[in-house]
């Protein structure tokens, strides 16, 4: 059933939600299972300009988005279904700011012992939107990530700390990891002066 079906909200059964960003370190609303998992078919990528949350329009941050093609590793959580429409309300709030994600219900493989699929409301970035940044050298992303700031706080937390939730699930994401050491390097030097 797709996200924008209007039965969607009302659907008598548990709520899967993938997380693969700030939802995995702080997701705002009560799950019955945190579960690791994978999603195939798309990527977590620093893709999406930030004018809200980690940055401004005036200066941009970047903040996490899944783009197509890949696989990306994350969290599910099972929220249940009493509380089904009134978190779908609180990730639309928060996810929806500025229309930047699409609502898309996707398979998940939950990485517990056995594996097992199922249906999960995920948000997936909308290339066509003006917020969609791409994949940007990583001079450019070090440059929008250190000027960052907004209403959820720096930029720079924002992306350590997804590096230490994908380090806390055993994973390593290459780009984000090397962003992580240049932000720590700046890091040392500012505290060392």
């Amino acid at each position: 059933m797709p996200a924008t079906d209007p039965h969607f909200e009302h659907a008598d059964e548990d709520l899967w939600v993938f997380a693969y960003g700030s939802l995995m370190w702080r997701p705002g609303f009560e799950a019955l299972e945190r579960l690791p998992a994978r999603l195939i078919g798309a990527h977590r990528a620093l893709c999406v300009w930030s004018h809200v949350h980690r940055g401004s329009p005036e200066r941009p941050g970047l903040v996490l988005g899944l783009d197509f093609g890949g696989m990306c590793r994350g969290i599910a959580y099972r929220v249940a279904a009493a509380a089904r429409k009134s978190t779908l309300e609180y990730l639309r709030a928060r996810e929806q700011v500025t229309m930047v994600y699409r609502e898309c219900v996707r398979p998940v493989v939950l990485l517990s012992q056995p594996e097992r699929r199922v249906q999960a409301v995920c948000y997936l970035v909308d290339r066509s939107h003006a917020q969609y940044a791409g994949r940007l050298k990583l001079a450019e992303q070090l440059h929008h990530v250190r000027q960052g700031h907004g209403i959820s706080g720096q930029n720079r937390e924002y992306v350590l700390a997804a590096v230490k939730e994908l380090e806390a699930l055993g994973c390593r994401d290459r780009d984000l990891h090397i962003l992580a050491e240049r932000l720590h390097g700046v890091h040392e030097v500012h505290a060392a002066s």
